[in-house]
This record gives C-alpha cells, structure tokens and sequence, in this order.
C-alpha cells in the first residue's frame, strides 16, 4: 500500500487535531518544494492524505492495481489540503467528481485524467521509477530547481498561499459535528447518520 492518509482514530483525539493537520501541510509543502525531482510510484492504496502525497510529487508511476482517491466526504471532511494539488493537475469537472463522490478510482482511469504519468504492472513498477530517476539524474540541478519555481510561480496564485488557506477549511471541516459522526461511523464500521437539513444542505439534488 502506498499510503491510505491519516490513521483517522489516532488523528481526531482532541489534542491531536491540529497537529495532525499542520503536520500534513508541513509534509506536502516538503515535498512539493524540494528542488530535486521527486517520483511516486504507488502501488495498492493511495487514499485522501495519501492521494496529496502522490500529488505533491513531479512524477507518478502507478501499478495497475493501484486505486486513488479521495473520500473525505464520506467521513464529514473536506479535502481541502489536497485540493491545492489537485486542481493543478485535472479538470474541475474531473475534480468535482473525485472530491464530490468520494470514489476509488484505478490507476488507469488516474492516467486518462491527469493525475498519472504512466501505468504498469506492479513487477515492473520499481524498475519503472528508477528509470524514471535516471532520467531525471541527466538534468542540471539548478535548472531543474529553478524549471519548478517558475512552473509554481505561473500559476495565478503560489502554492503556499493556497495551502496556508486550504488549511483553515481543512481544520474548521475537522472540528465540526459532521466530521465527528463521519469519523466514528468509518471506525465502527456502519453508516454515518447525517442530520437532515434542507435540500440546498442536503448534498444532492
């Protein structure tokens, strides 16, 4: 598994909360900023946290029996972290699907929507990245450094400021009742009881 995100029980104990998020937006603008080529090759599950991390990095190679996604919704939260790499990468309608509906989706269909560069079977997925690697190796250091601030710095708004933003939302969605219910239902294994509200809260129409 390449990494299925936060260990959900440990992450929402209340002196943990905070932390925890701060923590996964310290590991994203990490590896988001490195100046060296980094590559992702993901293999089984790479599930919300998880799925920002394969995002964060310049180069993903997956197996083809890896699943992504992005199921934040179905526990009460807002992926809100993994939205600033995320909308880099895809089209909103490909965005709203993923983030929206919460569904795995496989390696291939990640291909065909941008958030892969290439798919293989999971035997040769090491040997694949490490080719990659090499490649990468035959670059100047300083050119590609300086090839990933402007690539960052073209984009109306820098990632930091995004990610300084996002996490705002990604802490008020974590403190809410909604994220307590959802939480406890995926932990106890049933299905979240959301309290009903109006049709224009109700998520779908």
């Amino acid at each position: 598994m390449f990494c299925a995100g936060l260990d959900l029980d440990e992450a929402f104990l209340p002196e943990n909360a905070e932390r925890t998020a701060r923590l996964v937006a310290r590991v994203l603008r990490a590896v988001y900023h490195v100046p060296q080529v980094t590559i992702a090759a993901v293999q089984g599950a790479a599930i919300a946290g998880g799925a920002g991390l394969m995002s964060a990095s310049d180069v993903v190679v997956a197996a083809q029996d890896a699943r992504i996604g992005y199921p934040e919704v179905k526990r009460g939260l807002v992926a809100a972290l993994v939205m600033t790499l995320l909308h880099r990468q895809v089209r909103e309608r490909d965005a709203r699907e993923l983030l929206l509906l919460g569904e795995l989706i496989s390696s291939e269909r990640a291909r065909l929507i941008g958030l892969v560069n290439r798919v293989v079977p999971a035997e040769h997925l090491m040997e694949e990245a490490m080719s990659l690697a090499r490649t990468a190796l035959q670059g100047g250091p300083q050119s590609i450094a300086q090839t990933k601030k402007v690539l960052d710095e073209l984009w109306p708004s820098a990632f930091n400021h995004e990610l300084d933003e996002t996490l705002l939302h990604h802490l008020s969605a974590r403190n809410s009742s909604e994220a307590r219910e959802g939480v406890a239902a995926f932990l106890e294994k049933r299905t979240p009881k959301w309290q009903p509200g109006s049709k224009a809260n109700s998520g779908a129409s």
